[in-house]
């Protein structure tokens, strides 16, 4: 809920911003800037000084809070999106193996690498429940190169967690391994794949929205399950399943 995301916020909205420890806010805000959205453009939705970001670039006075939370509005992100991705784990320590449906593609310096942090998705869940409360496991460690080649979204907003069941097959099958894109947690595109909270229930179906948005489809892409229809408010949508690794 909206209301839960400005709770965040501890200090008087008319007060000057502190930037997070160690974090340019710059640099914090260019990291979750959605692509293809232009700085004055996100400025302007936000109803706050087309040069904004400008100004910003140029360490001028630290904006308010209140002025912050409206362009973070804007990209549907809190203050905890501003922070840093936790580091990677130290070279050397062992890792789960993972097998991605495409091989890694290594840096000229193999230096460049990114931790994804891997959930325990099989977990039950009640309503209200963000994907983030999941049981964290190991993270896993993937080559930029190759994470940069099929989404632009911030490591620390990305998962990966294992699927199980049938009811998506052939798209999916148990025990794929999905990435999700929790900055894709809006229902904005039709009969794509969304991890969710339907009914209070995890799941990872095709989300259809009907009834002018008033209702959801929710699809199983196996033909032996009938679709059936939800209160919209009855789906929070964690994020957009945008790749699979599976094993042969």
């Amino acid at each position: 809920m909206l209301s839960d995301k400005l709770a965040l916020w501890e200090t008087s909205d008319m007060a000057e911003y502190e930037p997070l420890e160690g974090v340019r806010l710059y640099d914090a805000f260019m990291a979750i800037k959605p692509a293809g959205l232009a700085e004055t453009e996100w400025a302007l939705r936000a109803g706050v000084n087309r040069g904004f970001f400008g100004n910003l670039k140029g360490k001028a006075k630290n904006p308010r809070h209140d002025t912050v939370r409206k362009l973070l509005q804007v990209v549907g992100a809190t203050e905890a999106d501003l922070r840093p991705a936790p580091p990677a784990p130290k070279p050397g320590r062992r890792l789960p193996e993972v097998q991605p449906d495409q091989p890694l593609i290594r840096t000229v310096d193999r230096g460049e690498t990114g931790a994804v942090v891997k959930i325990n998705l099989s977990l039950p869940m009640g309503p209200g429940a963000t994907v983030d409360e999941y049981v964290e496991e190991e993270p896993l460690v993937f080559d930029l190169v190759y994470i940069q080649s099929f989404t632009r979204a911030p490591l620390h907003r990305l998962r990966i967690a294992q699927g199980v069941g049938d009811s998506m097959f052939p798209t999916l099958v148990s025990n794929d391994l999905v990435w999700i894109d929790t900055t894709q947690n809006e229902l904005v595109h039709s009969d794509r794949i969304y991890a969710a909270s339907i009914n209070g229930g995890a799941a990872i179906k095709r989300l259809r929205p009907i009834a002018g948005g008033q209702r959801v489809l929710v699809i199983s892409d196996n033909k032996t399950i009938d679709a059936y229809e939800v209160d919209a408010a009855d789906v929070q949508i964690w994020g957009r399943v945008i790749r699979f690794a599976r094993d042969l």
